[in-house]
């Protein structure tokens, strides 16, 4: 009995050793994912910060009075 008891030990070691190892380590290699750069320039966001600048040029600028101000300073207090 313990001859076959060994016996069959041995075989059940002898065969799983040599599965575990049949084929060498598995390697997996990602891949890197290759993505498509869009240009560095800025010309689709440069007429939308253009336009507010040059309507505050136009309306908030401009003034042609050489006077300075309408109303005059108030007197100083003593």
């Amino acid at each position: 009995m313990k001859k076959i008891l060994a016996a069959s030990l041995a075989a059940s070691v002898a065969i799983s050793a040599s599965t575990a190892y049949a084929g060498g380590p598995v390697v997996i290699e990602e891949e890197a994912e290759v993505v498509a750069e869009k240009p560095a320039s800025s010309a689709g966001i440069l007429p939308l910060l253009l336009i507010p600048i040059i309507l505050c040029v136009a309306l908030c600028g401009g003034d042609d009075d050489e006077g300075g101000s309408i109303t005059p300073p108030p007197p100083p207090v003593p």
